[in-house]
């Protein structure tokens, strides 16, 4: 690789996601195992790096041996007829309501044109792949020079897999994939004690009344612990009376055996307590549901917090039964990096 000093990195900004985005699962997080199997030419950027979970970055003056280095997916100028194209794994099966297809830093190098195709395979085999009946979920779409494009599926079935097509080069810094996994916990038998919030599992976040810092309540629901402060959600200080909350749905109806909050980086901004309501909830929508969820039972009496350390609930926990939805109130405001809730998946 050249040896050439590089300059300060310049971040991309965060898109302006719609309602529907905000609410969903990155399918296409390697955090949950999502990965890139295969690209047609990834000359100038390998094809994985679109996927990082981070910003994109700028650094200038970066070179390596193939020339500018981006943050993200670029093949060379193709010269045939034809495009470019990759697959990508989903990290877990999952109904597909969007797409943020980012430019950001690619300006004279995007591509003018998009299209993915989604199929259900049990093979990553790049063969198997090619053979593959694909369905088209984002028709051919122009794209503009260093943008997020925040796109619509124009399908509503689950899948397993992408094929991007860039039309006919260029580059992506970033590819997200809303959607909400499905038929996680199916198999899950009613002895097995599963992390039923769990976003591989089909939890999601339903609705908060803050995330700052460009925290997201999502990350609650990652697997791993958190990395960093960053890895987690955080509210802004609060000036007024009350709490902080989010409402969370379950990924299958489960009763909840064990409780872990975990404050993991968070030292002088830490909750100094927490409690959580849950609800078996039919019908509605999330904003009735977010309505109800103050008047819903206790499922844990508020209790004391400290800073970075995992809190483990067993014997608080109240017997409520079967529930579909939790309340994860925080007193008065701070930051939680994740909150498992152990339980059984309620069968029949």
């Amino acid at each position: 690789m050249a040896s050439h000093t590089p300059g300060a990195p310049v971040f991309a900004p965060p898109a302006e996601l719609p309602d529907w985005a905000q609410r969903s699962v990155d399918l296409a997080n390697p955090r949950l195992g999502a990965r890139a199997l295969y690209a047609s030419d990834d000359f100038f950027a390998e094809v994985g790096r679109m996927l990082n979970p981070e910003p994109a970055q700028f650094v200038p003056g970066k070179f390596d041996n193939n020339g500018k280095w981006m943050d993200g997916w670029e093949t060379r100028r193709k010269r045939t007829t034809g495009h470019d194209w990759c697959f990508v794994k989903l990290g877990v099966k999952g109904r597909i309501r969007g797409f943020d297809v980012d430019t950001s830093h690619f300006v004279g190098n995007y591509p003018p044109a998009v299209s993915i195709e989604a199929c259900v395979s049990d093979s990553d085999e790049v063969e198997v792949l090619k053979a593959a009946a694909w369905t088209e979920v984002l028709p051919a779409t122009a794209l503009g020079p260093s943008s997020h494009h925040v796109l619509e599926s124009v399908s509503n079935a689950a899948w397993t897999h992408l094929r991007v097509n860039i039309f006919p080069d260029g580059g992506i810094a970033r590819l997200r994939v809303y959607g909400q996994p499905v038929g996680a916990l199916e198999a899950a038998s009613a002895d097995q004690l599963v992390d039923l919030v769990a976003m591989e599992n089909g939890g999601r976040p339903v609705s908060w009344n803050d995330a700052s810092f460009g925290s997201s309540v999502t990350s609650l629901l990652l697997p791993g612990r958190g990395t960093s402060m960053g890895d987690g959600w955080e509210t802004r200080r609060r000036r007024e009376p009350g709490n902080d909350w989010c409402v969370l749905e379950l990924g299958a109806p489960g009763t909840i055996e064990k409780i872990e909050v975990d404050t993991a980086f968070f030292k002088g901004n830490f909750p100094d307590r927490c409690s959580l309501q849950a609800a078996f909830v039919t019908g509605g929508t999330d904003s009735s549901a977010t309505t109800q969820s103050m008047f819903w039972q206790t499922l844990l009496p508020e209790q004391k917090l400290e800073m970075d350390a995992l809190h483990t609930y067993t014997t608080e926990i109240a017997a409520l039964g079967p529930v579909t939805h939790v309340r994860f109130n925080i007193f008065p405001d701070g930051g939680v990096s994740r909150l498992r809730l152990w339980g059984r998946v309620a069968k029949g």
